[in-house]
């Protein structure tokens, strides 16, 4: 009797981890879609704004080496070069 009762055990222990499992999955599609979805509508806003709102906030001021920037990594054109003494 105490094996059928494993056996059962067991096979109700496979069949619930499927099931969660499977929600997980589903779980993770939807937070794939939403995030998509976000950032799809940041596209779309920074496009309508012209990158203004938001985003990365540009530095301005003395800088605490005392040398200059040099080459910057990215893309584009070095756009300023300050020397800070």
């Amino acid at each position: 009797m105490g094996a059928v009762v494993s056996c059962l055990q067991s096979a109700l222990r496979t069949i619930g981890r499927t099931i969660m499992a499977i929600i997980n999955g589903i779980g993770n599609i939807i937070m794939a879609i939403v995030n998509g979805i976000i950032n799809f509508l940041g596209i779309i806003i920074g496009f309508l704004t012209c990158n203004t709102c938001g985003g990365r906030r540009h530095r301005h001021g003395t800088g605490t080496t005392g040398h200059s920037t040099g080459r910057r990594r990215g893309f584009g054109r070095k756009r300023h070069a300050t020397v800070t003494v």
